[in-house]
């Protein structure tokens, strides 16, 4: 019995100890917590992958005597950076005179390559307290070279020259020269242009965008079409391509003559002559709708085959005949009649010179004028000339 009570008693001094123990630690880390506090405005921050975030941190000690605190982070992502300032100074451990306050700065690198979502960790005064900070990420990061235009695809005749800008971004943790290329039907000229300078290659900063001009001048024959022109940034491993898109709507031109190009003819007046026309297309575009029409003396007349012409396209002809009547009262001499070929975008016209003659009628009626005058001189020295 003597043996049971004393095993007893020994039991319960032991959890008395250790019940003080408790007792005696919580209430050493209770007044602990109390003497520093760790303050800063911005617990939570929202950023996009690549930023860095900067801290103010207030170190506020609640006691009038000084208090010396180990700090470090604790919790932050692998790969993630942060540095721990006081002034100039990178710091481990910070010491704060009784009721004063010392403020430090934690500056924090969210890397490239980071998922969306929310990363919480906590800045410790080790032993004392912890301040709990949170980042949240808005986009998952690329890590990757971008090439972007804002208006990939332009329109324009042959003749035009095309300028494009691009983005050229950088979303690496190095520094990238970028060879700059570009595939194109021969013919095809393309020149990059960075700060106003004619390059073949850009040098862009990690997490940094260059803006970069693109020029293109089609071939001096292009044909109508769209054309799409692949754009590339290549460094290393790292590559980037977007394509452009160049529509030519070909050049206007026309041409207005005959088949063997002689533009002269002769008639008699009154009467008519048939002029075969010949409408060229010597642009890269299709004429459409070709319109005829002609200016000549008063009272002639130009009536033609054909008064539109539907299409021709690029290199084609079209044959139209036009029947050209002179007035009835035109007097022998050389004659101008203008006749055009349009389009809403290009014109051309050809000067015809027509000789008109006399009718040959007129010519029997003059000869037997002659005739009978010479009839009547003779008949009147036969009757008068013998008195």
């Amino acid at each position: 019995m003597s043996h049971a009570w004393k095993k007893t008693s020994l039991t319960f001094l032991a959890l008395l100890l250790a019940f003080s123990y408790l007792l005696a630690a919580a209430a050493q880390t209770a007044h602990a917590a109390g003497e520093l506090t760790l303050y800063t405005r911005n617990k939570s921050i929202t950023v996009a992958p690549g930023e860095s975030i900067s801290y103010s941190i207030d170190v506020i000690n609640n006691t009038a005597s000084i208090q010396n605190a180990r700090l470090y982070v604790q919790g932050l992502p692998e790969g993630w950076e942060y540095d721990l300032t006081s002034g100039a100074y990178q710091i481990n451990e910070l010491s704060v005179k009784g009721e004063e306050t010392q403020s430090v700065s934690l500056s924090v690198d969210v890397p490239l390559q980071v998922e969306k979502g929310e990363y919480s960790f906590s800045v410790i005064a080790d032993g004392i307290t912890a301040l709990p900070l949170t980042i949240v990420v808005s986009e998952t990061g690329t890590f990757k070279t971008e090439l972007t235009t804002k208006q990939p695809n332009m329109q324009g005749d042959a003749d035009a020259s095309f300028s494009f800008q691009l983005d050229l971004s950088n979303r690496t943790a190095e520094e990238q020269t970028y060879s700059l290329t570009a595939d194109t039907e021969q013919g095809w000229k393309v020149t990059f242009r960075v700060s106003g300078n004619n390059v073949t290659s850009a040098t862009v900063e990690a997490d940094s965008s260059q803006t970069v001009y693109v020029d293109i001048d089609p071939p001096e024959n292009v044909s109508a079409g769209t054309y799409h022109i692949p754009v590339r940034a290549q460094a290393g491993a790292t590559m980037a391509e977007t394509t452009l898109e160049v529509v030519i709507t070909g050049t206007y031109g026309m041409e207005l003559t005959t088949p063997k190009g002689l533009l002269s003819a002769e008639l008699t007046a009154g009467r008519s002559t048939k002029v075969e026309l010949v409408v060229k297309n010597t642009g890269s575009a299709p004429l459409e709708d070709v319109t005829l029409d002609y200016n000549g003396p008063i009272g002639w007349e130009v009536a033609f085959d054909q008064k539109t012409i539907e299409v021709i396209e690029p290199g084609k002809d079209a044959r139209v005949t036009a029947t050209i009547t002179s007035s009835d009262k035109a007097i022998p001499g050389d004659y101008v009649t203008s006749i055009t070929a349009r389009t809403p975008e290009v014109s051309s016209t050809a000067n015809f010179r027509i000789a008109v003659k006399t009718s040959t009628l007129w010519g029997w009626i003059g000869i037997l004028i002659v005739l009978a005058v010479i009839a009547g001189i003779y008949y009147l020295v036969r009757k008068y000339g013998r008195r």
